[in-house]
């Protein structure tokens, strides 16, 4: 099984092309605490960390490096904060191209060594994802560099690979099936809320589809880019200074976000904010009293079913009533098991520097991103990384 089973939703692809790891038809399990805990009967999680490299993103890497194949480009351009990379790595992998990643600097050790062991070449760059004119710097380069062979640009985005998020589309068709009344998602740059909310939509123009899913984008407070706009009536989202320690959800440029509150407040849906301290509390909630370890991003949806908004909103019985996509677990939630300690470890710039060693690299940028002699022997010649301060 794979996205491809739902091909004739698809941009057509010659089989011969289509890459895949078995990724998509992931587990849904009912809440046996959270959602009762809270009076929501029908709340159920989307384990999304049963995909092959640990994401939802397994669903967009899919698509584009299917797509990258099919039109003959072997050289992958991304940008990512962890996940995408370690997706796009490994299908890039499985197909046989080459992969150049722009991260940021933030980015979690443990999703950095996945990205390096498939093969990438990663560039970090000094203010990329948390400075907005830095970001839009790095996409613009990107950008002009893809337009020449035989590169390709994927970041997940619709504004930028279109064809990749149609991939993540299929996680509307396979929630169809359950006829959700509420969808929560989390956003960075608004991606995946735009890919569930057209999914849903896709399917009802077609008239396959007849429920009335509402699709609630939520966004930690330090990237409230999206939510705040979408639930006060604004039509625009806006660029913010990114504060979150939330690895994944950095994302302080609009992207995505005009759409993405078009479609949600189209479906019905609102925005809700949380704080990263929430999130960090989900996170242990949910592996203690639910059994589901997943990273801080895959938390900051999960009180969102809990707040006064969502509990005024939310019917209590008809079933299903809440569905919380993309429960990904790499990044793990504290230093140790005592909650009056919590960090999001692997997260910030100070956990990082304990993990690698500093580097002194072209332009004089410091930034701990070079594997350790431990992680060299570990991963043989397989990856490189190379550290720049602003715009690659």
């Amino acid at each position: 099984m794979s996205i491809w089973k739902w091909s004739e939703w698809l941009e057509p692809i010659d089989p011969r092309h289509q890459v895949s790891l078995g990724e998509g038809h992931t587990p849904l399990v009912r809440s046996r605490w959270l959602g009762p805990r809270h009076g929501l009967n029908d709340l159920w999680f989307k384990l999304e960390s049963a995909n092959p490299s640990g994401s939802y993103k397994d669903r967009f890497a899919a698509a584009a490096i299917s797509r990258m194949a099919a039109d003959g480009r072997s050289h992958c351009l991304a940008t990512s904060s962890g996940n995408t990379g370690a997706a796009l790595a490994a299908y890039c992998a499985a197909a046989g191209l080459e992969c150049t990643i722009a991260v940021v600097e933030t980015a979690p050790s443990e999703k950095l060594r996945q990205m390096l062991v498939h093969g990438a070449r990663l560039v970090v760059v000094r203010g990329f994802g948390v400075d907005a004119a830095t970001t839009d710097a790095v996409f613009e380069r990107l950008s002009a560099k893809a337009e020449r062979a035989p590169f390709a640009l994927q970041i997940s985005a619709f504004r930028y690979s279109p064809n990749g998020m149609a991939g993540v589309m299929t996680l509307s068709f396979e929630l169809a099936n359950n006829a959700p009344r509420h969808v929560f998602v989390p956003a960075g740059g608004g991606g995946l809320a735009l890919a569930v909310a057209r999914g849903f939509e896709s399917m009802r123009r077609l008239g396959d589809y007849r429920a009335p899913t509402s699709v609630h984008p939520v966004q930690p407070v330090g990237n409230d880019t999206i939510c705040t706009p979408l639930a006060t009536g604004k039509t625009h989202a806006r660029s913010v200074t990114c504060s979150t320690q939330i690895s994944g959800l950095q994302v302080a440029n609009v992207i995505d976000g005009d759409a993405t509150i078009r479609a949600c407040r189209s479906s019905g849906g609102s925005g809700v904010v949380v704080s990263d301290e929430q999130a960090w509390q989900v996170q242990a909630d949910l592996a203690r009293h639910e059994g589901i370890f997943c990273e801080p991003a895959a938390a900051v949806r999960w009180p969102a079913p809990s707040t006064p908004h969502a509990r005024d909103s939310l019917p209590k019985t008809n079933a299903p009533s809440a569905f919380s996509p993309a429960a990904d677990s790499k990044t793990l939630p504290w230093r140790n098991a005592s909650l009056n300690n919590r960090r999001s470890c692997g997260s910030t710039a100070t956990n990082w520097k304990r993990r690698w060693k500093p580097i002194r690299t072209r332009r004089d940028a410091a930034v701990d991103a070079t594997p350790t002699p431990s992680d060299r022997s570990a991963f043989g010649k397989t990856g490189s990384i190379t550290a720049l301060s602003g715009s690659p």
